[in-house]
């Protein structure tokens, strides 16, 4: 299925955002030519970053969101629509620092919207500032001697605040991550999808995230422990020991917030 705009395109050449952007078209065009889901029922929102400009470049249903505030318009446009498959697209920066009240409680809400992090651990847009994600030593245009601050694991605090979808991708392993997507779309319930993109031009790493990255095994997905033992396997510092497990952590099924506002 052709997804495609007529929008040129204007990220970096040989930005990582490209292998998302394709293992988007490839979720969404099966899951609408193999499984029936009708193209009118998907709807896009966005932040503020350079993964905002994916609703330019993909023929659906859009709207552009505030700086960290675009999984407002998601709930919003879920509980007036349920019959929607909302997927919001959004940055390190523009969720983890601007917007991030608005991602717990979305979690703790399970809003039944797919969420997907394009997380290059910087303030890419806006020439490299830091985020919560950037490893401690970061230089960038707001630290230039290097960042004093740990990063924080994004993953601990989404179990913790109550999501029921819980994943991890990388951007360059495009089939793995389209599968990620589609799963997470087809959840019933607040999914999370943390995508891996190294920026290229502020802080290429991906080789450093080839030399770690391994596929985990999809099983006891509903076990709390197990899931917290696997999301601390690494914990964003960019030390030589590393290892970055990605795939689904976590899956559970409980009521969605649109549910429970209906049933009222």
């Amino acid at each position: 299925m052709k997804l495609d705009t007529y929008c040129q395109n204007t990220w970096c050449p040989g930005c990582p955002n490209f292998g998302i952007l394709e293992a988007v078209k490839r979720a969404i065009s099966e899951l609408i030519e193999k499984d029936g889901k009708k193209r009118e029922n998907f709807v896009l929102t966005c932040g503020i970053g350079c993964h905002g400009k994916n609703v330019d470049y993909l023929n659906l249903n859009s709207f552009y969101g505030l700086h960290g505030r675009c999984l407002c318009t998601a709930q919003g446009m879920k509980l007036a629509n349920p019959n929607l498959k909302v997927i919001a697209f959004v940055g390190d920066g523009d969720i983890y620092n601007e917007g991030i009240c608005h991602l717990i409680h979305a979690a703790k809400r399970n809003s039944d919207i797919t969420v997907l992090v394009y997380d290059n651990r910087n303030f890419a847009l806006t020439v490299s500032q830091f985020t919560a994600t950037s490893p401690k030593g970061f230089k960038g245009s707001s630290t230039p001697k290097g960042s004093i601050e740990e990063p924080f694991n994004p993953l601990e605090l989404m179990i913790a605040s109550g999501a029921t979808f819980i994943a991890r991708g990388y951007a360059l392993k495009i089939e793995h991550l389209k599968d990620l997507i589609k799963k997470a779309i087809e959840h019933k319930g607040f999914s999370f999808v943390e995508i891996l993109q190294p920026c290229i031009t502020f802080f290429d790493n991906r080789k450093f995230y080839e030399e770690r990255i391994y596929e985990l095994e999809e099983k006891d997905l509903s076990l709390k422990e197990k899931t917290l033992m696997k999301i601390r396997k690494w914990d964003y510092s960019d030390g030589e020991g590393a290892r970055i497990p990605i795939g689904i952590f976590y899956q559970i099924q409980k009521p969605t917030f649109e549910e429970l506002v209906l049933r009222s």
